[in-house]
């Protein structure tokens, strides 16, 4: 038994041999990672005459590489095909085989599923040629404790004898059906590749007799790449430092490859290319090659007048739609009391330092309207980590103020407001700031693109208070219009906020005051110093030891619009008399 076994992993062992030859190699030259999960990879290799290229992905990786990957000639070939693994599981590609091999399963139970084929044995003393007639295991020995298993092949020999062999005493067997033979070698090959299910081979084959210099490119997918910066604070000069976090999650190292990492987010997504897609095909025949049926006719439910010749030619349908018949109704009493309350008593309210690192950073481009990092060094990063990439040395300038919101309390937050002169694009991420050689604290910030600027809050200032107070609310009717039975009346609702500053310390501050609602409300005083999407910011300028107040005023201007007729003549006379 242990001799037909070892005999078996021999013939496995030099089938994978001969069918497995590794195709020239070709290594990752390139990487450019971007902030949407997606890598360009570039790889070059040199491909010996008459060999093919080959490149291995994860399942997982190839409708990406199907809808990217670009092969090139540098020595001005052509390239025939590009092959690839089907997309099946190792299961339905053993499948299609006329023979298997089930785990631990016997040497003579797989010949046994060959009956029929010609065969050649090995043995010490002499060679066997026949068909295969049929293999068996069977037990030998005396006692049940001692006993064996023995395995033998039956061979109808061309001589028309028919032999056992005793399958310890072959050395060596060979299939003569090369058709067989080659099945055989392919299912041990496909057997072996199921080693590793989560890969996927694609091969080059490029044209010329010569070596030829392939370069091929695609998109994977692959971790984010991540940015940190410090910002080293200074009166006179700020020194903004960016790092570039990068991870290798890919199969093999990156040895020495020229790397770049993008800062913006282009659209990417999914194609199903890898998957085989099948067409859902209509079925046809001729009318008289079907058999009659019964047809089954609704009956009547209601019987239509018909149209006499004058009522087709010039009848007009006429209706009422969203209208009162036989009258004209006025607003209802929740708009009556709405008016009274509105036009004439006003609302009385309305809820309402570390040293700077030295490194080098790297080179910076713009590419339409993203922005690409290139470092000037060859990198190294081995399979499975990661490493901190200095991009950005820079100086910045950095004005050191206070911000203040509604959500935050009583104190304002000590917050720098960065301006991006570095013309660079600045990838968003976390900031750690660094004020008179100290630790300061920590912000995040968004993508910061050149000229732009952004407020960077890092701590809390408890050297001043700041307390905000609701001012009153009033509507009034400013305009009221009639116009073609119309009748427009325009209301503002005017309101107060108050900011009351004190400063303990003994130093001048400068605080920015965001007011949100910039979508409802228009500013009427004092003028901002500029707006966000959603808020507006004022500047105000604190004295040591002193106090400052701050006073916006704000106006929501609404419309309402309704047809004059909807009006009762008390109504009207409720508006004409409104004195605001």
């Amino acid at each position: 038994m242990k001799t037909s076994a070892g005999l078996f992993r021999r013939i496995f062992v030099f089938v994978v041999t001969v069918v497995v030859a590794y195709p020239a190699d070709m290594p990752v030259r390139q990487v450019t990672l971007y902030k949407h999960g997606i890598g360009f990879f570039e790889r070059e290799g040199i491909a010996p005459a008459g060999e093919e290229m080959r490149l291995d992905f994860r399942n997982s990786d190839m409708n990406d590489v199907l809808k990217s990957l670009t092969v090139t000639d540098l020595a001005g070939g052509l390239v025939n095909a590009i092959r690839y693994d089907s997309n099946e599981t190792p299961e339905q590609r053993l499948s299609k085989f006329p023979f298997q091999l089930g785990s631990g399963e016997m040497l003579s139970a797989f010949l046994d599923r060959l009956k029929g084929a010609r065969m050649e044995l090995k043995l010490a003393e002499k060679a066997a040629t026949g068909s295969i007639v049929g293999a068996r295991a069977f037990q030998t020995g005396p006692e049940n404790d001692k006993r064996g298993i023995r395995e033998q092949v039956t061979l109808l020999l061309d001589s028309g004898d028919m032999s056992n062999y005793d399958l310890q005493s072959v050395s060596s067997m060979r299939l003569l059906d090369s058709h067989l033979e080659e099945q055989l070698k392919q299912y041990l090959s496909t057997l072996g590749q199921t080693r590793s299910r989560d890969k996927r081979s694609v091969y080059v084959e490029a044209d010329g007799k010569d070596a030829r210099h392939l370069r091929a490119s695609y998109i994977s997918p692959t971790a984010i790449w991540k940015s940190s910066y410090r910002l080293t604070m200074d009166e006179a000069n700020s020194t903004l430092e960016g790092w570039a976090i990068v991870d290798n999650t890919t199969d093999e190292d990156w040895n020495g490859v020229r790397l770049a990492v993008v800062s913006g987010r282009p659209i990417s997504f999914v194609s199903l290319l890898d998957t085989p897609r099948y067409g859902q095909r209509q079925v046809a025949e001729l009318p008289e090659d079907r058999a009659a049926g019964p047809v089954v006719y609704g009956g009547s439910v209601e019987e239509m007048a018909r149209l006499e010749p004058a009522a087709q030619s010039g009848g007009v349908a006429r209706g009422v739609i969203g209208g009162v018949v036989g009258g004209v109704a006025g607003p209802p009493p929740e708009t009556k009391q709405f008016i009274q309350n509105q036009l004439s008593t006003p609302s009385a309210g309305l809820a309402n330092m570390a040293e700077v690192s030295s490194v080098a950073g790297a080179t910076g481009a713009t590419l339409g309207e993203l922005f690409e990092y290139n470092f000037a060094k060859p990198v190294t990063i081995k399979k499975n980590q990661s490493a901190m990439l200095p991009f950005l040395q820079d100086k910045v300038q950095a004005r050191k103020l206070l911000i203040y919101t509604d959500r935050d309390g009583e104190h304002p937050v000590n917050a720098a407001e960065l301006t991006n002169k570095t013309a660079k694009t600045l990838d968003g991420g976390p900031i750690t700031v660094y004020d008179g050689g100290a630790y300061a604290g920590e912000a995040l910030f968004e993508t910061l693109k050149a000229g732009d600027k952004r407020l960077v809050g890092y701590a809390v200032d408890f050297g001043t208070r700041i307390t905000s107070a609701f001012g009153g609310s009033i509507q009034s009717v400013r305009e009221i219009h009639v116009k073609n039975g119309t009748l427009q009346i325009k209301y503002a609702q005017h309101q107060t906020r108050n900011y009351d500053m004190k400063n303990v310390d003994a130093k001048a501050k400068t605080v920015i005051v965001q007011e949100d609602g910039v979508q409802q409300y228009t500013v009427i005083s004092p003028k901002p110093i500029e707006r966000t999407a959603t808020a507006y910011r004022f500047e105000v300028k604190v004295p040591a030891n002193g106090s400052q107040n701050l006073k916006v005023e704000q106006e929501l201007t609404t419309f309402t619009s309704q047809a004059l007729t909807n009006y009762t003549p008390d109504d009207l006379l409720i508006i004409v008399e409104n004195r605001q």
